[in-house]
């Protein structure tokens, strides 16, 4: 029997679109086959069951056989039901509901390379760095409190199930973040466009090459005073066209990736 709207998990799950419903019941929602995939290859330990639409079951059927082989419960629901955990205008039609990924600080783990967020506000832009640092082979991403819910709807889709391959540290304040990073060996690199020097001169100096922690501004006012006062180096991404600046997940990718690239040519 299909689940619908009125049904008492699809109420449940309802919950979970909101950030209070989130913490309360320590689960969240992942939506889309991307995000999904990631999460069923996570294990049972971590996802609570699957919903999905008749039709979504048989398109994306490898992932349901996964889930149903790792025993993930697998539950078929009408579309209304799909589209009404769903905050976007087009519904994916088959959502996880995953137990929370998001660890204290005192988990964080020594690496050699770490990004943090300060007080990043859209959930897009928190998705879209975590994405970026899996991609760029980083060992984690701290967002410091006041960021926005990594496990909100929108940051879990831009993540694109990137939230499931690293650890995501939140909750802490800034100080007490570097004050961690600072305890693990890391060198503390602030990006910001009135750094002392760019990025091409850090790279030449070999400061890119060292286990590093790339701290990120906030969308609209950028980097904290305290973070570019605590750091060992702050840091510009050079403009070489006419454009003002680049965004914030643009301005993470350059620089976790040009980390990346010097640490893997010291090895």
């Amino acid at each position: 029997m299909e689940l619908t709207e009125r049904s008492g998990r699809i109420r449940q799950a309802r919950k979970l679109t909101r950030r209070a419903g989130r913490e309360k019941a320590g689960l969240f929602l992942a939506e889309g086959a991307q995000a999904v995939r990631e999460a069923v290859a996570t294990g049972a330990d971590r996802i609570r069951d699957v919903i999905v639409t008749a039709d979504a079951r048989d398109h994306h059927a490898d992932i349901v056989d996964d889930a149903v082989r790792s025993g993930i419960e697998v539950h078929v629901a009408d579309t209304a039901a799909l589209a009404s955990l769903s905050e976007t205008v087009t519904p994916q039609e088959i959502v996880a509901v995953c137990r929370r990924v998001v660890v204290p600080l005192d988990d964080l783990p020594a690496g050699a390379l770490i990004a943090v967020l300060a007080d990043s506000r859209d959930p897009g832009n928190v998705g879209t760095v975590i994405r970026c640092a899996d991609a760029a082979g980083a060992d984690a991403v701290v967002l410091t409190h006041g960021s926005a819910d990594p496990e909100g709807g929108k940051a879990v889709r831009a993540s694109a199930g990137s939230l499931f391959h690293l650890p995501v540290v939140t909750g802490s304040p800034l100080d007490a973040v570097i004050d961690r990073l600072r305890g693990l060996g890391m060198t503390v690199l602030a990006a910001d466009g009135s750094g002392e020097r760019d990025l091409d001169d850090a790279a030449a100096a070999g400061m890119l090459a060292r286990n590093a922690a790339w701290v990120f501004g906030n969308e609209a006012w950028g980097l904290p005073d305290d973070a570019r006062s605590r750091a060992d180096h702050v840091v510009r991404v050079p403009i070489y066209g006419r454009a003002e600046s680049l965004n914030l997940a643009t301005a993470a990718a350059v620089c976790l990736y040009a980390s990346a690239r010097a640490q893997r040519r010291a090895r």
